[in-house]
C-alpha cells in the first residue's frame, strides 16, 4: 500500500515487539499476534478476516482501547463495564493516526452489543438534564427491536459521518439482505469521509471493492482477495454444489 493510499484517521498498527514481556502467554501466543508487524489501513475500509480462535476480536479490541473506546463497544464517551476480561494487547500497539482528526467514532462490538443497549437505558432513565441518547439511535429502545432491527438502527441513525468506525462481526444479526443494505450504508459513509475497520465472516459484507483484506492463519497475517478467501470459496462452493457438499458432510457424520 502506498503512503498517500494509508489510512483516512488511523493510518497503521505496530506491535511493539521489544517491549513484549514474552510470547508464550495469551494474547501473544497467537500466530496472529506472534508475527504481526505492522498493518497499513485503508482510508476507506479494511477488512481483518480469518477462522475462530485466530486473534481477529482481540485484534480488534487492542485497537478500539488503544484510540480511547470502552472494551465492550459505543463511543469514546461510554464507560460502561459488565466484566473485564479485555487482554493488555494494547499497551504493546502502536497506533498512527493521520493529521486528520474524525469527528465521530464508534466501537461495534456485536458480542456485547446487548450490553451497550442496557447502558443506555439506563443512562436515559436516571435523565441528567441533557436529551435522550437513544434518540442518537432513532429514538426506540434498542431492546424494544428485533436483533437485527436494533443493529441496524445503530448503522443508520448513529453513524453520522466524518467518523472512524470499528466494526467486529457485524453481520452477527443480520439476514443477507441487511447486509448488501450494510454495504450501501458503509458506502454512504464513505462517501462523507469515513473509515471503516470491520472484522466479519461474511462475504457479502468483504464485497465492498475499494478497500484491503487482512487474513488471519496459522501462519500470520497475510493481504489478500475476496475470491481468495476461504470464506468466499466455501460458500461458493456449497452454493454451486449443495448436493455433494450435504453429502460428504453427512458422510464424514456418519
Amino acid at each position: 500500500m502506498r503512503q498517500n493510499e494509508q489510512g483516512l484517521y488511523l493510518r497503521s498498527v505496530k506491535l511493539l515487539r521489544e517491549t513484549v514481556p514474552t510470547f508464550d502467554e495469551y494474547p501473544f501466543y497467537l500466530n496472529a499476534i506472534r508475527k504481526l508487524d505492522e498493518l497499513a489501513f485503508h482510508p476507506k475500509v479494511t477488512y481483518i478476516v480469518g477462522e475462530n480462535g485466530m486473534g481477529k476480536s482481540t485484534l480488534m479490541e487492542a485497537i478500539a482501547v488503544g484510540l480511547g473506546f470502552n472494551p465492550e463497544g459505543g463511543t469514546i464517551n461510554f464507560n460502561f463495564s459488565t466484566e473485564a476480561t479485555h487482554s493488555e494487547l494494547h499497551r504493546y500497539l502502536r497506533l498512527a493516526r493521520s493529521v486528520y482528526k474524525p469527528r465521530d467514532g464508534f466501537f461495534f462490538r456485536a458480542e456485547s452489543y446487548y450490553n451497550l443497549a442496557t447502558n443506555i437505558d439506563q443512562l436515559d432513565r436516571e435523565d441528567g438534564g441533557g436529551g435522550r441518547i437513544i434518540d442518537s439511535y432513532g429514538g426506540k429502545s434498542l431492546h424494544q427491536q428485533s436483533h437485527g432491527e436494533s443493529f441496524f438502527a445503530t448503522f443508520l441513525h448513529r453513524f453520522n459521518g466524518n467518523g472512524l468506525y470499528m466494526m467486529d462481526e457485524p453481520e452477527a444479526a443480520l439476514s443477507p439482505f441487511r447486509q448488501m443494505a450494510m454495504l450501501s450504508r458503509i458506502h454512504q459513509l464513505v462517501g462523507q469521509r469515513s473509515q471503516f475497520i470491520i472484522a466479519t465472516h461474511s462475504p457479502i459484507l468483504m464485497a465492498y471493492p475499494d478497500a484491503v483484506i487482512y487474513n488471519l492463519t496459522a501462519e500470520g497475517i497475510e493481504r489478500t482477495a475476496l475470491e481468495d478467501t476461504d470464506h468466499y470459496m466455501l460458500m461458493k462452493r456449497f452454493i454451486n454444489n449443495r448436493e455433494s457438499m450435504l453429502h460428504e458432510l453427512f458422510l464424514d457424520e456418519e
